[in-house]
């Protein structure tokens, strides 16, 4: 593998020496799917963000929801024995939030080997945080795929436009501004799809 700096090749190997601890803690480093069976609880982060985004504390402490979800770490925090992380799925994020009597000892090591880029699956209840954050006390963490070099730009984004272009899908999974702007843009209509594809063909059939 081709690296761009000594800091990457450097960076490359602390994220594998991370990914052989990972599995020693009894996780898989390639895991076939999440949650490992079916599971009524599974949603996507906009799935909660459509139906309990509105949810009042008292609402949600009175229901305890629980919820399993994937994504990607697009940030992460950890003081003494928890921590905040922030997951990205589908253009969206929700935050979580994980401690060390609710997962286990096991759990936090995990918890503690992860980085920014890195995708996991949590399940766990919904509950606001004193600012009003929606969020998932975790109770159970998965440990989905380790993402070997660090994400671009501080993780907003591609700055240099020209590499924004030619790495389009960097620049759509780290930067929820380009993303909405790639979702909103105009379809070509279908006769006009159709069209295209009708030229295209009868041009390569006369050659």
């Amino acid at each position: 593998m081709e690296f761009d700096s000594e800091f990457e090749r450097s960076l490359f190997d602390l994220r594998k020496a991370k990914l052989e601890e990972i599995e020693k803690l009894g996780q898989a480093a390639y895991p076939n799917r999440f949650p490992a069976s079916i599971d009524e609880h599974a949603v996507t982060i906009p799935d909660v963000r459509t139906k309990w985004g509105e949810a009042q504390a008292e609402e949600l402490e009175a229901t305890r929801t629980t919820v399993a979800v994937a994504g990607r770490i697009m940030a992460i925090r950890a003081q003494g024995k928890a921590g905040f992380a922030t997951l990205q799925q589908n253009g969206q994020r929700l935050q979580i939030y994980v401690r060390l009597d609710a997962v286990g000892e096991q759990g936090f090591a995990l918890y503690k080997l992860l980085d920014m880029g890195d995708h996991i699956g949590v399940t766990g209840y919904l509950f606001r945080t004193r600012t009003g954050e929606l969020t998932i006390h975790v109770e159970t963490l998965t440990f989905l795929s380790k993402a070997m070099l660090a994400l671009p730009e501080k993780f907003h984004g591609l700055a240099d436009v020209e590499l924004r272009y030619r790495q389009r899908y960097v620049d759509l999974f780290t930067n929820l501004d380009a993303r909405e702007v790639s979702s909103s843009a105009p379809k070509p209509s279908r006769p006009c799809a159709n069209f295209s594809m009708i030229a295209v063909t009868s041009k390569w059939k006369r050659r």
